[in-house]
């Protein structure tokens, strides 16, 4: 299972990576073609499937590696034992909220599945996908960070 979940967050790393240049790379060749009055309308249609996809896997990315901001000016000054309890009460509002946004980015997409582009012949549901995927990725990174936390507080009260 860990392989498996491991395989999973290199491919959306690679993913990620491969849809930020190619995002960067089609804003810049717009840009271009427009200095020289071609205009390229699939262009920026792609660029925005590119945005939404990479924004949500990276934001996936930043959680699963704890580069998001967080705020422990209250926390920090709590007895470790309460501090342990609000991480793991705070993990799981999380998860509650990633839940909610997959099942409501599943109605989303339904919805959306009949509006397509102007430029491409992609479903629009496609980009509105990326809240699913990403929400669902995050929910099981959320799962690890729980089972990680109760786990290490486990280990700290034997060692006591």
């Amino acid at each position: 299972m860990r392989k498996v979940y491991q395989f999973l967050c290199k491919a959306e790393a690679v993913i990620c990576g491969t849809g930020f240049i190619l995002l960067v790379a089609f804003v810049f060749l717009s840009a271009i073609l427009r200095f020289f009055r071609i205009s390229m309308s699939w262009n920026i249609d792609l660029a925005m499937f590119l945005l939404a996809w990479t924004a949500f896997l990276g934001a996936d990315i930043a959680w699963r590696s704890g580069q998001l901001v967080g705020i422990d000016i209250v926390t920090r000054r709590l007895p470790r034992l309460l501090q342990k309890i609000t991480e793991i009460l705070i993990y799981g509002i999380i998860f509650c909220a990633l839940a909610v946004i997959a099942v409501f980015g599943i109605k989303l997409a339904a919805a959306e599945r009949l509006r397509m582009y102007q430029s491409i012949p992609v479903p629009y549901s496609l980009v509105t996908l990326s809240i699913v995927v990403t929400g669902l990725s995050m929910s099981l990174s959320t799962i690890i960070k729980i089972r990680r936390a109760v786990l290490k507080w486990n280990c700290k009260e034997d060692e006591k």
